[in-house]
């Protein structure tokens, strides 16, 4: 069972106490003043911008509260989505772009984007703090990361207990005919937690033995959802026991007083980067440039880490998360990111011809 212990990684990311946040507005009136970003000088800016986001509802709001706060004259227009329709949707408006900023999106599907040509080339400032393994080698950077996001299964306790079943610890446990219709987990063609539990078990598996692997999780699933939230929603509600999900809200979950155990499989979770980058366009706004200064920004950082184990600036004093038996770096497995974007589409529809008929209605 192969892990990667991120000697460059442990040593930079940091850790913290997984919390909760309010809910998400559409858009919000956010910003002015001079900033220096990277590679170019940012002017004093007062205008707007539309910002297209993968990230949690219930994370926008207060993540944005710094940059309102110093920035008050630039408004933000949040376009929020799964990673894999806001994904679908820039592809969808390559020639034509609406986006000026992708913030807190799978870095998967910001390599897409890049392989495509949409990218601008962008070091914000600040960049030199972030970890290696979290942004584009080249310089300007095409794409930043902010933190890592990771598979969890979320299992209700209770629930398993009226069937007299034991809690699943690993991806073979699984797979087990005991939990057959028990288990819910994301659509990866919409979900970016979808994508990264599969991307991860390919890697982990390589492609034939991962394909054999999926086709017997399938015999079990009894749902694939559109959201990476949800399974684990479902699974603290007991609708379904067991949903496969992510850290972060598995554990929201169970703070809330859901009778859930959070499981890492022991064989190592996937993972994705969720990751800012500019638009190329015909317009590219100085508004723009200072988001993304912002959005990697101490300030930032601070409020990114109060819901991510793994952030990709470190923070000082970081102590073991809540709902963390071990260090989460140590849980990821080794994964390749570029190759996980080159393989997209074909793992995409290998999977939709595959599972697809026990996804529900979009």
């Amino acid at each position: 069972m192969k892990k990667w212990h991120y000697p460059i990684l442990a040593s930079i990311l940091s850790l913290a106490v997984l919390a909760g946040c309010g809910q998400a507005p559409k858009s919000q009136s956010n910003a002015q003043a001079p900033a220096t970003g990277g590679s170019s000088t940012v002017a004093p800016a007062s205008g707007a911008i539309t910002v297209y986001t993968a990230l949690e509802d219930d994370q926008i709001k207060t993540y944005l509260e710094s940059f309102k706060a110093k920035y008050p004259d630039v408004k933000v227009n949040i376009v929020r989505d799964s990673t894999g329709i806001i994904t679908a949707k820039l592809l969808a408006e390559k020639d034509n772009p609406q986006a000026d900023v992708v913030w807190g999106t799978a870095a998967t599907s910001l390599l897409v984007l890049e392989q495509q040509g949409m990218l601008e080339g962008y070091s914000p400032k600040g960049v030199e703090r972030v970890s290696a393994e979290f942004k584009d080698s080249k310089e300007p950077t095409s794409w930043v990361g902010i933190d890592a996001w990771e598979t969890a299964v979320a299992v209700n306790t209770k629930e398993l207990e009226k069937r007299n079943l034991p809690i699943p610890k690993t991806y073979e446990d699984l797979i087990k005919p005991e939990y057959k219709g028990l288990i819910v987990m994301p659509n990866p063609a919409s979900s970016g937690t979808g994508l990264l539990t599969i991307n991860g078990i390919m890697q982990l598996k390589g492609e034939q033995e991962g394909w054999d692997y999926l086709d017997k999780l399938h015999e079990n699933m009894a749902l694939y959802t559109h959201s990476g939230s949800k399974p684990a929603k479902m699974a603290a509600s007991g609708e379904y026991p067991i949903g496969i999900s992510f850290g972060y809200r598995s554990i929201t979950e169970k703070k809330k007083g859901a009778p859930l155990e959070v499981v890492f499989p022991s064989e190592g979770s996937g993972w994705d980067v969720e990751a800012n980058a500019l638009m190329k366009k015909a317009e590219i706004k100085p508004e723009a440039k200072l988001f993304l200064d912002w959005a990697i920004s101490d300030e930032a950082m601070k409020a990114y880490n109060q819901n991510f184990a793994i952030v990709s600036v470190k923070q000082e004093g970081g102590t073991l998360p809540e709902g963390y038996a071990v260090d989460p770096i140590k849980q990821l497995i080794k994964l390749d990111l570029k190759q996980a974007a080159e393989n997209r589409d074909n793992v995409l529809a290998g999977w939709e011809k595959r599972y697809a008929t026990k996804s529900e209605p979009k």
